[in-house]
């Protein structure tokens, strides 16, 4: 993947992946890219993932498999989708958005990466805690560490 093309002082992405659920914090990292896109030019590939949550905790024995569900429905998944893709029309921004399931939230980010040869993943500095977080792993840690480009970690903690 080549850097993006620079100048003194700035950057041009071209290409930028934000991950969503849906959630306000997850809008204030994909109103970050959105910016950031409209800015450059870039065409925005949203990714849409459907988060495992642990459902029953641990088990007593350590070999036993975790219970999953998914968290959030068809028409929480289609509004976010809806909200996205107008506000990016409204700001002129091409975007794509990827729904690839019930699947890991940084192997879809890395995936679809590496995939749309994208020059910066934007994702929020927090949204899984306690027991999720300790079993699943931190989102933007397991990106910033694998990702075959630039990282923008956003402060979802700001209003």
């Amino acid at each position: 993947m080549s850097p993006p093309s620079t100048a003194p002082g700035t950057a041009t992405y071209k290409v930028i992946v934000v991950g969503t659920d849906g959630s306000d914090r997850a809008s204030i990292a994909v109103g970050e890219a959105l910016a950031l896109a409209k800015m450059s030019g870039a065409t925005l590939h949203a990714v849409h993932v459907v988060d495992p949550t642990v459902k029953t905790g641990f088990v007593d024995t350590p070999a036993a498999p975790f219970e999953f569900e998914v968290a959030g429905d068809r028409e929480r998944a289609e509004d976010t989708r809806r909200q996205l893709l107008t506000e990016a029309q409204r700001q002129g921004v091409s975007v794509e958005i990827h729904s690839p399931g019930n699947t890991d939230v940084s192997d879809a980010l890395i995936s679809i990466a590496e995939a749309v040869d994208a020059d910066l993943i934007v994702v929020g500095n927090q949204g899984m805690s306690g027991v999720k977080r300790f079993v699943l792993g931190s989102v933007p840690n397991k990106v910033a560490h694998r990702c075959p480009c630039s990282v923008l970690i956003v402060n979802t903690d700001s209003p």
